[in-house]
């Protein structure tokens, strides 16, 4: 018998909102603290240095602040946990946009400006409104969620380039985690392994034998930020494993062929 269809998972608008507004603030205050040496260093996505992905950060505030003044979309075709999987494709298409959009402007006033008007676009717009957007047409609440997740990702990029401690927001890690864990079961949908994420997700995966009670025989273990290094393909599986930073029993929990999930 089929395993279940589970139901989305819901978030919370206001705590999803919030964790946005509060992540973007860390960064800001970090990037304004960068030093010349330090936006010069490669920051180990593509071929950006610091400055570029500093920026690039900028251009999410910006970006969602942008699509808040576009006419609202139709219909909505895409939903928070389809979102990692429609992105790849426009990676050259954003980089552009975010090199037009902001200008060269100094990191001060693009962060500046990208925190007013973001925080403006929000203050005027429900989280039920659809945005227009390349990847798909979204309600404003699950594209939220998409920037918790870019936000981390990116927060933890520059902290390990730049040498920084960015402080990340539980609400926005969470969410992340949650995302790309609820990725991963629609990716290979199952009941044969487990995947525990402590504190924040638990979801099964893989299709095979389902257990029904007690300890299941296939299961992964790992911390979040792991985790994520793992479904953003910023971690290898085998070199995680070894390390320690992965726990994985039983015959079916090697989970490297599915990952990452978001490239």
């Amino acid at each position: 018998m089929p395993p279940a269809k589970k139901k989305p998972r819901r978030y919370d608008p206001a705590k999803i909102r919030a964790a946005v507004t509060a992540q973007f603030g860390h960064v800001t205050r970090a990037v304004g603290e960068l030093g010349p040496e330090q936006l010069e260093r490669p920051s180990g996505v593509g071929d950006w240095s610091v400055a570029d992905l500093a920026a690039h950060v900028a251009w999410i505030a910006d970006s969602l602040a942008s699509g808040l003044a576009r006419p609202p979309g139709a219909v909505v075709e895409l939903s928070a946990v389809e979102w990692p999987f429609a992105t790849a494709s426009l990676a050259g298409k954003i980089s552009e946009a975010a090199r037009e959009s902001l200008g060269g402007a100094p990191l001060p006033e693009l962060y500046e400006r990208a925190a007013a008007r973001m925080a403006k676009a929000l203050d005027a717009n429900p989280g039920s409104r659809v945005l227009d957007l390349w990847v798909g047409d979204m309600t404003l609440a699950d594209f939220l969620v998409t920037r918790c997740v870019e936000l981390v990702v990116h927060t933890d990029d520059l902290n390990r380039a730049a040498g920084l401690d960015i402080p990340i927001e539980r609400q926005a890690l969470a969410a992340c985690t949650r995302l790309l864990a609820d990725a991963l079961a629609l990716k290979a949908p199952g009941g044969s392994v487990e995947v525990r994420i402590p504190p924040f997700a638990v979801v099964q995966c893989i299709e095979g034998p389902r257990h029904t009670r007690g300890t299941p025989p296939n299961v992964v273990e790992t911390d979040p930020l792991t985790w994520i290094r793992l479904a953003t393909g910023r971690a290898d599986w085998t070199t995680a494993v070894r390390d320690a930073r992965v726990r994985a029993s039983g015959e079916r929990a090697d989970l490297s062929a599915l990952l990452p999930v978001m490239s």
